[in-house]
């Protein structure tokens, strides 16, 4: 596409056409708040956070949804800007339980975030509040909603569609009590949901929330750590979020190559057998009808001497190897070299294979 100029805050820019105001001021280093917005979804404007001033324009504009233009003029900063954007979050909140204090989601909301970047402390709008029950009881072991923090930004509901091309959550009911619904208002384990978590990852607020988090911590008191997913072949990153020692939750790590923000539900919920009291610490070598813990040392000495017996007694068409997608590609590599060289035959697979 050609590239168009148009002027932001008084910095002059160039943009593809078909670009976004928001993404054009983004590319200049100008941040335009928005809830609703997330690069990787389609706009829809539901928050209205993102308006910004058009010269040559009655009304304010969407900046998500409005398209650059050659020559135009935007302000992002303005005092009318300013007064509509506390306005809009003033009405957000207004349906929204300001219990940031107990909220698990603190330090990671962009609702308090936004709030307090715009100075807004409370709302002058007052009614009913509280639509649903606390936390939505469903009957899977992944997921709580807690649909009175949802903001109705429909990033969740996008997510599923867009992202993961699944459409096993949509958006349900009208005005008030509009909210995302699984399948027609089922609980999720009813629904066509892959638990992918792609709706939590996606959520601006506490409204969709990791069950394992909930109460195990705070934003600020967890570390994290960027790893690769133990699963599969893929290499997918994440986030392990830690705290003492322990797993708390996984998140996305938006700038992960291969996967940016998408998990499948073994990567972003699979992780409890990190600490499970069942999970083997030591290695173990029979002796008789038991198993003793025996040191590396022991346990590859012994490895290497009975895989030497039977290759030389029977050959090595013996034996059959079986790799692991828990390995990296290099140390798999090394196994089916090891087996094809050193142990003398092609009887090697591979667990993700199919």
């Amino acid at each position: 596409m050609s590239l168009v100029e148009l002027t932001i805050d008084g910095k002059k820019t160039y943009a593809e056409g078909g670009t976004s105001v928001l993404e054009a001021a983004r590319q200049i280093g100008i941040e335009i708040p928005a809830l609703c917005y997330h690069c990787d979804l389609p706009p829809n404007a539901a928050c209205r956070l993102c308006l910004v001033e058009v010269e040559g324009q009655r009304v304010l504009q969407a900046s998500c949804t409005l398209q650059v233009a050659d020559g135009m003029i935007v302000h992002t900063d303005t005092p009318k800007v300013q007064r509509v954007r506390k306005l809009m979050l003033e009405l957000i909140l207004s349906e929204h339980p300001n219990d940031c204090m107990t909220c698990d989601q603190a330090g990671a909301c962009k609702l308090q975030e936004l709030a307090y970047q715009l100075g807004v402390k409370e709302s002058r709008f007052s009614g009913q509040t509280q639509r649903y029950q606390h936390w939505v009881t469903d009957d899977n072991p992944f997921i709580v909603r807690d649909y009175d923090k949802c903001i109705a930004c429909w990033r969740c509901t996008a997510a599923c569609a867009e992202v993961q091309g699944r459409l096993a959550i949509g958006k349900g009911y009208r005005g008030f009590e509009a909210h995302p619904v699984a399948g027609l208002d089922v609980p999720y384990g009813e629904s066509i949901c892959e638990f992918c978590g792609q709706c939590v990852a996606y959520c601006p607020t506490g409204a969709l929330m990791e069950r394992s988090a909930v109460g195990a911590g705070r934003q600020w008191e967890m570390t994290k750590v960027t790893t690769t997913c133990p699963y599969c072949g893929v290499g997918c990153n994440f986030d392990l979020n830690v705290k003492d020692g322990r797993i708390v939750k996984v998140t996305s790590h938006p700038e992960a190559v291969v996967n940016g923000m998408a998990l499948c539900v073994k990567g972003r919920f699979g992780w409890d057998f990190v600490h499970h009291p069942d999970r083997l610490t030591h290695p173990l070598i029979r002796q008789g009808d038991d198993f003793v813990e025996a040191s590396w040392d022991e346990a590859l000495d012994l490895v290497a001497r009975r895989l030497g017996e039977i290759r030389d007694e029977s050959g090595g068409d013996a034996i059959a190897v079986l790799a692991s997608a828990k390995c990296t590609n290099e140390e798999n590599y090394v196994l089916q070299k090891f087996t094809r060289a050193v142990l003398g035959t092609n009887n090697i697979d591979h667990c993700a294979r199919l």
